[in-house]
Parts: structure tokens; sequence; C-alpha cells
């Protein structure tokens, strides 16, 4: 049950409450084993590592998942009062067609979209907000966040430092993904399953994927403990054996794990396969592209146009946690010009910062040729500005070894899979950064620790 009053406690506050002889030897024993924590982890980052993770109180963590599980509800709800299907959405939308890719036109809108899903929440106020959803199978991050939280606390553990500590890591989200993808799609014990990925993609090690697929081999021993058989590959190698079913490393497969974005995969013959399997009824996937739908930003902006619809409760719920979004459109322009400095624009579609404006930071003059051009390309959205609230966090300078604690936004983005919270990816900032918070911009990425 959400408490829509619920009294979040200070920023860094679960970190700072834990012992500080704990504290300093969390940090002293990070800032000595940083290459094991983060070796094979995706960063841009050539000077700075994290000391030690970012830590919450497991009862606000709690009440994120069930703020970030009805928001997303909501976000499905707006999508059906005004569409039936995903390709009735698709136009709503303005998505040109075939930009979503296997996109079945006429799957009707219903909660199995809402099979994984990840929320962008920035603390912002001492509060957090939801700036962004990302409803999809697709979601980068999680492999690196569980990883890089499970090596921290096995490193922990080795020293003796949880030892009478109530700090434990976030629940693995890599887990209660297989646990989705077995239910959701009803496997059988043993069901062969194609993890497939983009290797042309952009993300660090793509370029390398024998490398890359090595690294995520541990993968597949864990989703043999779910009964899931995982085959990991890139899905431009994909093929169709003679009855239409999907063939990946050899041999048929039993269902999909699209870890590929619909509309940037790159095509390809293995693409090509893909489609023909789900056309011909032969492979169950995890999740249908229509979920990406769910993620368009305009989906803000109808939460806002749809409040006089919605239960009292469900107004304050998003009153609070989501920024206010309209579609930026040329009614929108001279409100956009008079509150640069409130206001951030971003297209409705887009992801990793690209094309995002941020009034605060820019000239008047960039501001406005920003905005008009956004106008004129359409397919934007205006939303409230909200200013990441610092946290002091702990590094370590890779080339000299020194610690240093420094005041930095981060960013919490909670994995829910089969509508059941996890753990969570942690983007933080570093000494110096700029404040839009992705991978692209050299933000250092974490799990979570959770205090009692």
């Amino acid at each position: 049950m959400i408490d829509v009053n619920y009294s979040w406690p200070a920023a860094g506050r679960a970190w700072t409450d834990l012992p500080e002889a704990a504290r300093r030897a969390m940090v002293a024993a990070g800032a000595q084993e940083w290459e094991r924590i983060f070796h094979g982890r995706a960063t841009y980052n050539k000077q700075w590592r994290l000391a030690r993770p970012t830590v919450l109180t497991a009862d606000s963590f709690r009440e994120l998942n069930e703020v970030c599980d009805r928001v997303a509800q909501l976000i499905l709800d707006a999508c059906r009062r005004r569409a039936r299907t995903a390709g009735e959405l698709r136009r709503l939308l303005g998505v040109p067609v075939g930009e979503t890719r296997l996109l079945d036109e006429d799957e009707p809108l219903t909660e199995a979209l809402l099979a994984a899903y990840r929320p962008d929440v920035l603390l912002s106020g001492g509060e957090p907000r939801i700036v962004e959803y990302n409803i999809d199978s697709s979601l980068g991050g999680g492999f690196d966040a569980d990883t890089v939280i499970q090596r921290f606390a096995q490193l922990y553990r080795e020293r003796g430092l949880l030892d009478g500590v109530p700090a434990r890591p976030a629940p693995s989200l890599l887990d209660q993904r297989f646990v989705a993808i077995r239910d959701e799609l009803g496997l059988a014990e043993g069901a062969r399953v194609a993890l497939l990925m983009d290797f042309d993609a952009e993300y660090p090690g793509l370029d390398d994927p024998e490398t890359f697929i090595r690294i995520l081999s541990p993968l597949a021993d864990q989703a043999r403990r779910f009964g899931i058989d995982l085959v990991i590959a890139p899905v431009a190698t994909a093929t169709l054996d003679a009855d239409r079913r999907l063939v990946a490393g050899g041999a048929p497969v039993d269902a999909l794990f699209r870890l590929f974005v619909p509309n940037r995969v790159t095509p390809s013959p293995g693409l090509e396969a893909v489609a023909g399997a789900l056309a011909a009824g032969t492979l169950p996937m995890f999740v249908s592209t229509a979920a990406w739908l769910l993620g368009n930003k305009v989906n803000f902006a109808w939460l806002y146009e749809d409040l006089d619809l919605l239960p009292a409760d469900d107004q304050a719920l998003i009153r609070r946690y989501v920024p206010h979004t309209v579609v930026l459109t040329e009614a929108e322009l001279d409100r956009a010009l008079a509150e640069q400095a409130e206001l951030v624009a971003k297209p409705a579609d887009g992801s990793a910062g690209h094309d995002v404006l941020i009034g605060p930071e820019l000239s008047a003059a960039a501001w406005a040729d920003g905005v008009r051009a956004a106008v004129a390309r359409g397919g934007n959205i205006l939303q409230r500005y909200m200013p990441a609230d610092r946290v002091a966090m702990d590094f370590v300078q890779i080339e000299t070894g020194e610690v240093v604690t420094a005041e930095v936004p981060y960013s919490i983005a909670p994995y829910l899979f089969g509508r059941t919270g996890s753990g969570a990816l942690a983007r933080v900032g570093y000494p110096g950064c700029e404040g839009v918070l992705n991978l692209a911009r050299g933000v250092l990425m974490t799990g979570i620790l959770l205090t009692d």
C-alpha cells in the first residue's frame, strides 16, 4: 500500500547512519580493490572509480518500488484510454511505420506489456522524481549493477565488515528477471532461451563480441538455477530452420529474451529471422516490442492531461513524483522561452541524454535556438526541471590511488520484473561532472546496498 504522505529520509542518511568505523573500513577496502570490483564493467570514465556503493534504507527502497510500479500502471492506463492496439498507439505517438521493429500493429495493449520496466529517478528537493520511464526488456545496466554490488558485498564479507552491521546488497535483479522470463512465457524446465544482443549498438565493449559474450557467460549459470538453458548470441547470427523456428548457437530455441532496443537495432538477416519466427508463432518473446511504446515520454504528458479522471491518491502520486510534462508544440513556445530556468526539453523517444536541453545550463540564445528547433522537428516534450540533489560520495582516482570525497548528483533506477522489485542501478556523478547523468558522459555505475 503506497503512503502518499511518506516522509523520505535525507539523501545520504542511510550511509551516515552506519557506524563510522564500518564506513571508513568500507571506503578503504573499495579504494584498495576497485580494479577487482569494476573489472569488465561498462564505463567511459578513465579518471575515477567509486570507492563504495550507494546506500538506501530498505524501507525507502520498498516504498520507491511501490511508487514506480503504480506509475507504470497509470502510464498503461493512459495509453489504453487512447488506443486499443499497438498500431493505434504508435500512430497517436507519431512514431513512423517500421521504426519500432518487430511491432505487431494488431497486438492489444494488455498488462503483459508491464513485464519489465526501469524508471530513472532523480533525487531532487529531498524526494525521488521519476524523470523518465524505460518499459521494455532491453534495459541496460542490470548486469553491471548486480555484479558490482555483489562484488562489494563479497569484499566486505571477506573482511568481516558486515559483521553486526545492518547492511546487505539489494536482491539480485538478474535472478528476478529470470523468474519473470520463466513465468511470463510459461517455460518448461530446461527450455532453451536465446539472449540476443545487437553488437553494432553503442555500448562499451560491444566492439569485441567474443570478449563481451565471455564476460556475460556467468548469466548462463545463473539462468540454469531457474530452469533456463541460456544461449547468448548476436542477433545478426540468428537463422530460421525448416519449421520456422529460431536457431541461435547452433540449435533451435524455445523462446527469446530480447536485449536489443527495437527502434535502434541494426537491420540484419538475423533480425529478419526473428521477425519470421514471430510471424510463424514459434517464438515466445520477452517482451513484445509494443512495450517500447509505453516508454515514450509523451505518456508523461498524458498523465497530466488525465489528472482529473484519476482518484485523489493517484493525482497526488503523479504531482509528487512525476515532473509536470507537456508535449512541446508551437503553443508552448512562449512559455518555454519565458520559463527557461525551470524547464527541460527532451526528445519523446530519445535516450542517453542525446538532444536534451537543460534550461538552467544554457544561455538564453542557445535555449531559444534549441527549443525552436525542437518545435520545428516535433516529437519533443517540455518537462519541469528537477535539479539533482548533491550527495557526498567517495571516489578513488585511478592514476594516483587518492581517495576523494565529493558532493555529486546521482540517480536511482529500480528494476521491476513481473511487477516485482529487486535491485537497482545507481548512476553516480564524479568530481566536476555535468548535470546529465548517463553512461556516455562518464557517469559511474553501481548497485545499491540496503540498510535496516
